[in-house]
C-alpha cells in the first residue's frame, strides 16, 4: 500500500480503515484524526501518549496508513502547512509562563484559540459540500435540528435563525427519552450535529433518519465520526483546544454562514 500523497488522501485512507482497525490501532486513528495539528510538531512518543498507546503501536499503526514510519507522515504535514502552519502551542505555551491561571490570560488564551479555529475553518469546510447542504436545506419541507451537550447551543441558534427567517424548523432534544422520530417526513432534511466524545442520541436520530431515507446533513469534527457514514453531506470544523477546554468559535461561524445562505436562498425563490 502506497503512502497518501495529500493530507485529503491521508483523511481518506483513514476513514476506509475506520471500521477494521483492533482496539490500539483504532486509538491511535482517533487520536490523529482529532488532533491533526499536531502531527507536524510532536514527537512519535508524545503522539502515542496522547493516543494512550505504546510508541512501537503507533508506528505499526502508521505503516497500516502506508507509511514507512512516523517520520514519513510527520514530513506530509509539515510540507503541506509550510508557510503557513499556525503555531498557537508556543503562543499559547508562553501565555501560561507569563500569566498562568489568570482571568486575562485565560481570556488572550481562548481568544488566541478561538482565531486560530477561524483560521482553519475555511480548509476543513469543503464548498461542494457547503453548496450541496444549502441546496438540501432550502428545498426542504421541514427542517429538523439535533445537537446535544457541547453541541446543543450551535442546534439552538440554528433554530432560532430559521424562526426568525420564517424557515420551517423543528429543534429536537432528548427530555423524556422522547425522540420524536415520528415527527420526520418524506421532504424533510435532518442537520445533526455532534463532535467527540459522540452523543449517542444524536448518532440515534441520525441513523434512522438515514434509514428512512431523510437526507441528513452532519456538522462533526473528525473524519473518524460515525456521524460521517449517516450523512448525505458532511460539514467538517476542528475547534482548537485549551486544556481539556473547546470553544465553539468556528462552530458557530459555520452556523451563521449556513442558516444566512439558506435563508437567503429560500427568500429568492
Amino acid at each position: 500500500m502506497s503512502a497518501p500523497a495529500t493530507v485529503r488522501a491521508f483523511e481518506e485512507r483513514l476513514a476506509e480503515l475506520a471500521g477494521t482497525l483492533p482496539k490500539r490501532l483504532r486509538q491511535c486513528a482517533d487520536f490523529v484524526a482529532a488532533n491533526q495539528d499536531r502531527i507536524a510538531v510532536s514527537t512519535v512518543a508524545e503522539m502515542a501518549e496522547g493516543a494512550g498507546v505504546q510508541p512501537s503501536a503507533f508506528m505499526r499503526f502508521c505503516q497500516i496508513v502506508g507509511f514507512s514510519g512516523f517520520s514519513e507522515m510527520q514530513k506530509l504535514f509539515r510540507d503541506s502547512y509550510a508557510g503557513g502552519w499556525p503555531d498557537y502551542r508556543t503562543r499559547l505555551e508562553h501565555l501560561r509562563e507569563t500569566a498562568a491561571g489568570s482571568p486575562v490570560a485565560l481570556l488572550a488564551e481562548f481568544t488566541d484559540a478561538g482565531r486560530t479555529s477561524l483560521e482553519s475553518l475555511l480548509k476543513t469546510v469543503e464548498p461542494a459540500e457547503l453548496e450541496k447542504a444549502v441546496k438540501l436545506l432550502s428545498e426542504a419541507r421541514t427542517i429538523h435540528i439535533i445537537g446535544l451537550r457541547r453541541a446543543f447551543s450551535v442546534a439552538t441558534y440554528i433554530a432560532y435563525a430559521f424562526e426568525r427567517m420564517s424557515v420551517p424548523a423543528m429543534l429536537h432534544g432528548a427530555v423524556g427519552g422522547l425522540a420524536n422520530y415520528q415527527a420526520m417526513r418524506p421532504g424533510d432534511v435532518v442537520i445533526a450535529i455532534s463532535f467527540a466524545p459522540y452523543t449517542a442520541e444524536t448518532l440515534a436520530f441520525a441513523e434512522h433518519a438515514a434509514a428512512s431515507g431523510i437526507p441528513v446533513i452532519g456538522i462533526t469534527d473528525t473524519i473518524m465520526s460515525p456521524l460521517r457514514p449517516l450523512s448525505d453531506t458532511i460539514l467538517s470544523v476542528t475547534e482548537v483546544d485549551f486544556g481539556a477546554f473547546r470553544s465553539l468559535s468556528a462552530t458557530l461561524s459555520l452556523a451563521i454562514a449556513l442558516t444566512v445562505a439558506v435563508g437567503a436562498a429560500r427568500n429568492g425563490t
